[in-house]
């Protein structure tokens, strides 16, 4: 899932980058509150780690302001400001969790991962539809029991359908999911990938959904 980083220390951002990558995270990564506030109104992330000490514009200013925009992606604060006073003002103008620094990247990676699957309306640690068991923390897809080996962006755009089970996600929508910056992305990349999901978990699996995009129902289509 891609997320956005708001970090202006360039020790720090680049070592949090790297590690929610090997997380299974695509990561873009901003380093002042103007920028921050600019990626989040424009780009459909899955969520954002939001440092409060940004230069050129405060979190607490940015988190605010995309809030009153309607911006509605889970941010998780991470701050050194340790005071209850500034923890409470995150979480009142908006903040979804809030974690000090310094922090352990599992602890962050977790944290993020529960609040995508809560803002989508599956707090469990699996993601379930069909015969299909994922879980995004160990990387691992069952399909009734039984392993099945997949890519890292076939994973990936397995864990988007499966996030909005019942729903119908464009080619656009997927390449947002999958791709962070600075990755050149094949015209047809999705319905690469989308034909090799079939093969390993059957053809009805994933439906097309002609002119729209695609869609995982959430139940197995009857025979």
């Amino acid at each position: 899932m891609r997320i956005l980083l708001a970090e202006d220390d360039a020790l720090l951002g680049d070592g949090l980058r790297a590690g929610l990558r090997q997380q299974g995270f695509q990561v873009d990564w901003v380093r002042d509150g103007v920028a921050a506030e600019r990626e989040l109104r424009a780009e459909p992330y899955a969520a954002a780690v939001l440092d409060l000490g940004l230069p050129l514009k405060d979190g607490l200013a940015v988190l605010r302001d995309v809030r009153a925009a309607g911006v509605t992606l889970p941010v998780l604060v991470l701050t050194a400001r340790d005071a209850v006073p500034d923890r409470i003002r995150g979480l009142d103008v908006g903040a979804d969790d809030y974690v000090l620094k310094p922090v352990d990247l599992q602890e962050l990676a977790a944290r993020l991962r529960a609040l995508v699957r809560r803002a989508h309306g599956q707090p469990q640690e699996q993601l379930r539809a069909q015969d299909l068991a994922l879980s995004p923390a160990g990387r691992v897809v069952l399909q009734a029991g039984q392993p099945v080996t997949l890519s890292t962006r076939e994973f990936d755009l397995l864990q988007a359908l499966m996030l909005n089970a019942g729903r119908v996600l464009s080619r656009e929508q997927l390449e947002q999911h999958l791709y962070s910056w600075g990755h050149e992305v094949e015209s047809n990349a999705v319905e690469v990938h989308v034909h090799h999901l079939r093969r390993k978990l059957g053809s009805g699996v994933i439906q097309t959904v002609r002119g729209v995009g695609y869609l995982l129902p959430r139940e197995q289509p009857a025979a």
